[in-house]
């Protein structure tokens, strides 16, 4: 990093105390972050942290509510990502924001193409100032191809260029390593060192630990919209860092432990009700292996990106694999299959996001419940009200559905019970498995309780039940095993007396590296 004579560096971006409030949420509270001249900055957290809304409020996608933003110790106001990028701020995202058919140097100088005097692009000058600014990055294409027969290693090497090429005194990298091979990863950490030693600072965001170690100088760690740590990278080791992303305090956790919940569930006894098999997916799954059997609690650990949701979703059919293959009650799933498929063998699963991709807003709380179910209840294609009704008031009063009648409309119920008509749907498909997919997020302490409890007699009534909780004291309590996640692969599996806190940690941070202190950096 550079430092000024006479002391220490004049942040080149800084936030002060900034606020920013969504309807119900209040996503930053009261944020304080500050970026060095030249030094790469980690910002880290789990999902719902506040990293984006953050990353949002430095490239003038949103204006805080409150506090300030201050670029080289001025005080500024984007109105919009094009003032912040006219101000030196540029950020390169998951998906490459180019234009595929356009050639890699019209991308790279859109807006800024030199013209001869007639007003017409001069493409030799175009293409020799897009090369140069590729060889400065060191990364080597042909200028004259169109970007989309590149591969997406190289489009995200382009996209960086653009965002270089600016004047950029800022560059925010949203987990730009997500897609790309690791001959690729190698290219952008020279690309990003290189950047530092412009002097040009960078945000990067990501949740492979190697790589924040390998790269960064300093770390801010997110968590519910607050700061919770802030300082050198190099002074956390892993275990610490983690414990500090997912709110666990290590002397508590080594201390006291948790209390596991006092209901017994039924042995986990016979064939798996449910195994996936080395399931791949190139970049998000590399051979995932998990098993559930009837009557037992299959915790699903890991950090936000590790591969949880996406070994859910492809058990279930809505992720594409590659290779691998999941197991019903004995029976192989058919390669390529749909949800339908793996819900008729008895396979279901409650998303994370119950708004998007669960409820029906519009529809009631009686047809939200017997959606899945219709095809089960009908006879000769025909559905009686009777049935529906039957089935409907029977869930209501098992999971305890609060609401006026199951008329009523179901966006008007609480998150809590909302999440329980996405149980009720489910359940009434009679399920050999159930994979729940963060169950408590965005519900009151009441109506988590009451769905933890939920989770419990259903497992002690026999259900196979996969949970995937970023809630570390939920996932330890309520699981018989669990298999922790990193980075797409399993990094261990915990039963009985191991499934402790301290020991799911570790094992995120790779029992390995446990004591690292971060010694690779900038290796």
């Amino acid at each position: 990093m550079a430092t000024p004579a006479g002391g220490a560096p004049e942040p080149v971006l800084e936030a002060r105390g900034v606020s920013k409030r969504f309807p119900g949420v209040l996503a930053l509270d009261e944020v304080s972050f500050t970026l060095l001249p030249g030094e790469v900055h980690a910002l880290v957290g789990e999902n719902g942290a506040g990293k984006s809304t953050l990353i949002k409020v430095f490239t003038g996608a949103h204006r805080p509510d409150g506090g300030r933003v201050l670029l080289a110790g001025r005080p500024v106001g984007f109105g919009s990502p094009l003032d912040a990028r006219r101000s030196g701020i540029s950020a390169i995202y998951q998906e490459v924001g180019l234009v595929p058919a356009m050639s890699v140097a019209r991308n790279l100088l859109l807006g800024r193409e030199p013209r001869n005097r007639f007003g017409v692009i001069d493409l030799p000058r175009l293409h020799a100032a897009a090369e140069r600014e590729l060889a400065g990055l060191g990364v080597r294409a042909d200028v004259r191809r169109p970007l989309r027969s590149l591969g997406v290693g190289t489009q995200q090497m382009v996209a960086l260029a653009r965002a270089v090429s600016v004047d950029a005194r800022v560059v925010i990298m949203d987990e730009p390593t997500s897609s790309l091979e690791p001959r690729e990863v190698e290219t952008l950490f020279g690309v990003v060192r290189e950047l530092r030693r412009r002097g040009i600072s960078t945000i990067y965001v990501s949740h492979r630990l190697d790589e924040l170690y390998r790269l960064c100088d300093r770390v801010t760690v997110l968590r519910d919209g607050r700061v919770a740590h802030t300082g050198p990278l190099a002074a956390l080791d892993r275990l610490r860092l983690i414990s500090l992303m997912l709110g666990r305090d290590l002397a508590e956790v080594r201390s006291g432990g948790v209390t596991r919940f006092s209901g017994e569930h039924a042995a986990a006894a016979g064939p798996p009700v449910v195994e996936a098999r080395g399931l791949t997916r190139r970049h998000v799954l590399g051979g995932v292996s998990v098993t559930v059997r009837p009557g037992e609690v299959v915790g699903l650990g890991g950090l936000l990106g590790a591969g949880r949701t996406e070994t859910a979703k492809a058990i279930v059919g809505a992720l594409p694999l590659d290779g691998g293959e999941v197991v019903v009650a004995g029976s192989a799933l058919r390669r390529r299959r749909s949800t339908a498929v793996a819900i008729r063998a008895g396979v279901s699963l409650l998303p994370e996001d119950r708004k998007a991709e669960g409820i029906v807003p519009g529809l009631s709380v009686r047809e939200n419940i017997a959606l899945a179910a219709l095809p089960r209840l009908a006879k000769a294609g025909v559905v009686s009200d009777g049935r529906i009704d039957r089935l409907v008031d029977g869930f209501m009063r098992r999971l305890r559905i609060r609401a006026s009648s199951p008329h009523q409309r179901v966006e008007e119920l609480s998150g809590g019970n909302q999440q329980k008509v996405l149980l009720a749907r489910w359940l009434a498909m009679n399920p050999k498995v159930l994979l729940l997919d963060e169950p408590t997020r965005g519900i009151d302490v009441g109506a988590k309780a009451e769905v933890q409890t939920l989770v419990e007699e259903l497992a002690r009534d026999g259900l196979g039940v996969l949970l995937i909780s970023s809630d570390l004291e939920e996932l330890v309590e309520g699981s018989d095993r669990v298999v922790v996640l990193r980075d797409g692969t399993v990094a261990g599996e915990l039963a009985g007396d191991q499934v402790t806190e301290e020991r799911v940690m570790a094992a995120i941070a790779g029992d390995d590296h446990a004591g690292d202190r971060g010694e690779e950096r900038h290796g």
